[in-house]
């Protein structure tokens, strides 16, 4: 299941977890996940509205208690659930992306960070909720439209601050964003964080089978456009997205350096790592190292490559790509059963690719090659495909 985020009224917390249960995600399983893994003094009320004719949900967090966190007690307090780990690992990501924008716009580290407005119970309810709702619904790929930003001044706890706030900005950095003349903030910092961490890919809506729509209603009514989100849920038609290619060469490091940093560009979030040799000025042996990456992790990689390596700079630009359908199965073998992906071909007919960290591990615990473990599990999958 892929969903597409249309923000062309921008994108809040609550805007997101109403276009959710807009969509079916129930509002009763929803509070009750939360109250029973992270916090009992809130609760959800849920009500259908219509801006400008179209009908929405509106959720309103009605908070008991306004103490404010700082970003070591929540991410304690996540860590410490009993969520499940896609759930807390997303949303411990999302409040650390918020903790670092607020750390830097108010110069303080980053555990010590208050969230006051942004934070609290408002603002778990919101990314936890979010995080919760994206696995209730399955959610394998998530893209957004530009994101849209208000003008003017808002006031909160540290004053009166420019639209769009600092911390909002700062989250949205190298994520395509577009001026707006509307007198109002759109993009809230939680939304902010939810939309930049969720979506893969930002512009337009994906070739896509629609089978639901969810509009999640913000509080104020804008002048000339509805005050919504909506969320466009279905099945992917073709298999083809955007991406980033980030590059540079290098002639001067020691080459052991190589493999350690494509461990750690895998964990920036990189889809692929390529070293290919290459001649340089004067002829100098070097290495072309490039990376593949969804533009959310672009900053990760480039910081990771200035970081770890001897280059000077890197070079990036946007690739289309064009991929196979493919499904995580499970298989049964001699060995017991195996994690493997289920490739279908452009003609209809499919293969069956086994994991390889299912494989190294089965090759070590046997103690006999991997080729054998790739040829055993083979013939299980071709006998599948007659």
């Amino acid at each position: 299941m892929i969903a597409h985020f249309d923000c062309f009224s921008g994108i809040s917390g609550d805007m997101t977890l109403g276009a959710f249960v807009d969509l079916g995600v129930p509002v009763k399983w929803l509070e009750d996940a939360l109250k029973t893994d992270l916090l009992t003094d809130f609760d959800l009320a849920v009500t259908a509205i219509s801006k400008m004719g179209i009908a929405a949900k509106k959720i309103d967090v009605i908070v008991k208690s306004h103490a404010a966190r700082d970003y070591a007690a929540i991410r304690d307090m996540i860590e410490r659930s009993s969520l499940n780990s896609a759930v807390k690992d997303l949303s411990l990501k999302m409040f650390e992306k918020l903790a670092d924008a607020e750390s830097k716009i108010h110069g303080c580290p980053k555990e010590h960070v208050h969230f006051h407005e942004v934070g609290g119970v408002d603002a778990i309810v919101d990314i936890v909720g979010t995080a919760l709702c994206a696995d209730y619904l399955g959610l394998k790929k998530i893209s957004a439209s530009k994101i849209p930003l208000g003008n003017g001044f808002i006031n909160c706890s540290h004053g009166k601050l420019p639209v769009p706030a600092p911390a909002t900005i700062e989250i949205l950095k190298n994520i395509p964003v577009y001026g707006t003349e509307i007198p109002f903030e759109l993009v809230t910092p939680t939304g902010a964080v939810i939309i930049s961490t969720l979506a893969e890919t930002f512009g337009k809506m994906p070739d896509m089978l629609v089978s639901k729509i969810g509009y999640g209603s913000g509080t104020r009514d804008l002048e000339k456009i509805p005050n919504l989100l909506r969320i466009f849920l279905g099945k992917s038609i073709s298999r083809s997205d955007t991406v980033t290619m980030i590059e540079t060469s290098i002639d001067d490091m020691n080459p052991e350096v190589f493999g350690f940093l494509m461990e750690r560009l895998f964990e920036d979030g990189a889809l692929d790592v390529y070293l290919v040799p290459a001649f340089m000025k004067k002829n100098r042996p070097g290495t072309l190292l490039q990376v593949l990456c969804h533009q959310n992790a672009k900053e990760s990689v480039i910081r990771r490559i200035l970081s770890e390596t001897t280059t000077l700079g890197v070079r990036y630009f946007d690739v289309e790509r064009r991929l196979l359908d493919r499904e995580a199965v499970t298989i049964k073998t001699d060995y017991g059963p195996v994690a493997a992906k289920k490739v279908t071909t452009p003609d209809g007919r499919f293969r069956i690719v086994p994991e390889y960290e299912v494989c190294r591990a089965i090759a070590h615990k046997k103690n006999i090659p991997i080729r054998t473990v790739y040829e055993k599990i083979s013939q299980h999958a071709e006998n599948l495909i007659k």
